[in-house]
């Protein structure tokens, strides 16, 4: 009970500071006429799009509730449909929280960056804290919203098992709104920068160009409603397979299970010091001050994790886990940053080449994002096999214990979720705000500013990104250790053979794992087709308005911004949901034909496979986006040059691969996950073989 208290309170915490934050952010000057009325454009664009992609979605989330009542997690003709309603209502309220969470956030990012925009007038620092300080609202919000839900649900039903429905209701929302918000983005960026920059050769956020406000709204539809959704999912996802294992192990609701709340809590509670904590000197420099606030919190986490083990008197093992999972994270995070930093090896040779042109640029950045892929999966592998070690045996005759350590290892990555997502959400505020300086003409200086906070903001958006493919793969390494406890649950209730491990010289488990790999590549290859039809039709909307509309290259005409806008939001809102329900429809299919042992072997291959190409994407997406900016800052012939034509193409490759399919495909191995572990009943009883 005390558990619970501290996760209740540790989130209302985070619920005030967010609360906070946003009354700070809205008490700065919003700026003048000029970069109010281009902000009111990018704010109305960004909440059409949401509550279009949110309705739709809700009427998603109403059919997968019929049918979570009817058949999950066990039929209904088979007895009391008690479980199901609470698993439906569970899920209902993992969608709407998720929902909220990522729909607070955006609405502070469109209000802050007009304001960070304004302060960019006045200074660096100024302009830092708005835009910082308007991330954390979002980080807050997420992590308050996820743990205060997994609290409540546990709480209400007393039952570990059902966190998962509310998991999958946060991951299907988390899928689906990732995958909407990547399409827009892209397709306006993109469209944007491939007439705007490479055809007609005028800067990046130039008023001219008639998708510049689109691209703007997919920043927040995309980087922060959709991130914010992401990670409240793999936060959810960590908790819920760590609650189910616990249970396991304590026959019920015991000690194991209250530690999970005390050291999530407690990861809530350092991130609230660490925001709070959040400075930068005039002549600082940004990323440094980001990195430093993590840091803070990070340290903090291991003193009051430690703590909180001598208080409630829990297995210092399994803390030993934690602290594997975060530091892991933390090596996770500093290989991103070596592979994507504009002032390392990697992204300056990109760099470079392009002066060559842009095949130069494709090979070089594909080869450094295949490279970037090894020292991470080696970390979510040492994680996984040291978290292993050390708590099997603690008790006997049995793996659980083992596998419960694997994911107090994710609970430990994610335990500073608050602070990444913070982090992370900063990114698109001084991207938005960049572009108003540049749109309402605020000055050189101001300019020079916000680029330089964008720079720092695209540098630890790579590292957030490798950051939630890490804990996302230590997350659903737990969740396959969750789906074997509740496959035995239900074969034991029907006297059927437990299951061990799964073997890959059983046939079914190889068919499942051969399946498995190839989802991944499938789901991200619908994604980015459909990014290119879409952006196909935008740049096509594009040519239209700079031919029909007499003055608008010559800056004497106001182009239809909202066309555009149009076009990327239908364009995303019929794109988004054929690669998630496919990816659901396999997983179901592969259980009917093969079982249980096919099932493991699915979710195997979905994981490696998925982790790897994720990894790639969102590394060499981040790298030739940052090697671009590194041309544009006048390095190698600077804006206008043959590098820089070659560089933006180059980011125009990236773009989808980084901010569509790769932070997507995290998502979509958690949602299998968890489908597969609801579902374990009826595979149990229904299969080919």
């Amino acid at each position: 009970m005390v558990s619970y208290g501290f996760a209740a309170v540790a989130s209302l915490l985070a619920f005030a500071l967010a609360a906070c934050l946003s009354s700070w952010v809205r008490q700065q000057p919003p700026g003048g006429k000029e970069v109010n009325r281009i902000g009111g454009l990018i704010a109305q664009g960004a909440r059409t799009f949401l509550r279009r992609e949110y309705t739709l979605l809700g009427w998603f989330v109403l059919g997968a509730s019929i049918l979570i009542i009817l058949f999950l997690p066990r039929p209904f003709w088979q007895g009391s449909i008690k479980d199901n309603l609470w698993l439906a209502a569970a899920y209902i309220a993992g969608a709407v929280f998720s929902g909220f969470a990522g729909y607070v956030g955006m609405a502070v990012a469109t209000m802050a960056n007009t304001r960070t925009a304004e302060a960019a007038t006045k200074g660096k620092v100024p302009a830092f804290l708005t835009g910082f300080r308007g991330g954390a609202v979002m980080g807050m919000a997420v992590v308050g919203a996820s743990l205060l839900g997994v609290t409540g649900v546990t709480f209400l039903t007393k039952d570990p098992t059902i966190t998962l429905g509310f998991s999958l209701g946060a991951s299907s929302l988390a899928l689906f709104a990732k995958a909407g918000g990547g399409i827009f983005t892209k397709t306006a960026d993109i469209a944007a920068d491939l007439v705007g920059k490479v055809e007609l050769d005028i800067p990046e956020d130039d008023p001219r160009n008639p998708a510049v406000i689109a691209d703007n709204v997919g920043d927040n539809v995309g980087d922060v409603a959709g991130m914010g959704a992401d990670l409240f999912d793999s936060h959810v996802a960590s908790l819920s397979a760590a609650l189910v294992l616990a249970a396991s192990l304590d026959g019920g609701l015991g000690k194991n299970v209250a530690m999970v709340f005390a050291f999530a809590a407690a990861g809530l509670v350092a991130s609230v010091v660490g925001v709070m904590a959040a400075r930068l000197k005039e002549n600082g420099d940004p990323t440094t001050a980001l990195n430093n606030s993590t840091y803070t919190t990070t340290g903090l986490y291991v003193v009051l994790s430690a703590v909180i083990t001598i208080i409630g008197g829990f297995n210092w093992l399994y803390w030993g886990a934690t602290m594997v999972g975060l530091l892991v994270g933390t090596i996770i995070g500093i290989s991103s940053n070596y592979f994507t930093n504009d002032r390392r090896k990697p992204v300056e040779q990109v760099a470079r080449v392009s002066q060559s042109g842009p095949a130069f640029t494709i090979i070089s950045g594909i080869s450094y994002g295949l490279a970037s892929v090894f020292p991470a999966l080696v970390g979510i592998g040492v994680a996984a096999l040291l978290s292993f070690s050390l708590t099997n045996g603690i008790v006997p005759e049995t793996i659980t214990d083992a596998l419960f350590g694997i994911a107090m290892a994710a609970v430990g990555m994610l335990s500073i979720v608050g602070m990444v997502i913070s982090n992370d959400a900063y990114g698109p505020i001084v991207d938005n705000a960049r572009g108003l300086v540049e749109m309402a003409n605020l000055g050189d200086r101001a300019l020079d500013i916000t680029d330089e906070l964008d720079s720092a903001g695209n540098t630890v958006k790579a590292i957030t990104k490798g950051f939630a493919i890490g804990a996302a793969g230590l997350t659903v390494i737990s969740l396959l250790g969750a789906f074997m406890a509740e496959a035995n649950d239900v074969l034991g209730a029907h006297a059927m053979a437990l299951i061990k491990g799964f073997d890959v010289m059983n046939p079914r488990v190889f068919f499942g794992l051969l399946v498995g790999s190839a989802v991944p590549a499938v789901f991200s290859a619908m994604l980015m087709l459909g990014v290119n039809r879409n952006a196909e039709r935008l740049v096509d909307e594009i040519h239209r308005q700079f031919k029909q509309i007499k003055g608008l290259k010559e800056g004497k005409a106001d182009p239809e911004y909202d066309r555009c806008i149009t076009i990327a939001t239908e364009g995303a809102l019929k794109e988004l949901i054929p690669a998630g329900a496919m990816a659901i429809a396999v997983t179901f299919a592969v259980g009917f034909i093969g079982g249980i042992p096919a099932v493991g072997g699915f979710l195997a291959g979905n994981i490696v496979s998925g982790l790897l190409l994720a990894l790639f994407m969102s590394n060499a997406g981040g790298l030739w986006d940052n090697a671009k900016k590194l041309v544009e800052s006048g390095s190698f012939g600077g804006k206008g040059s043959a590098a820089h034509k070659a560089a933006v193409i180059g980011d125009t490759v990236g773009d989808p691969c980084k901010d569509t399919a790769g932070p997507s495909i995290n998502t979509q191995i958690t949602v299998v996950s968890l489908v597969a572990s609801l579902a374990v009943g009826l595979f149990a009883l229904f299969s080919l073989f």
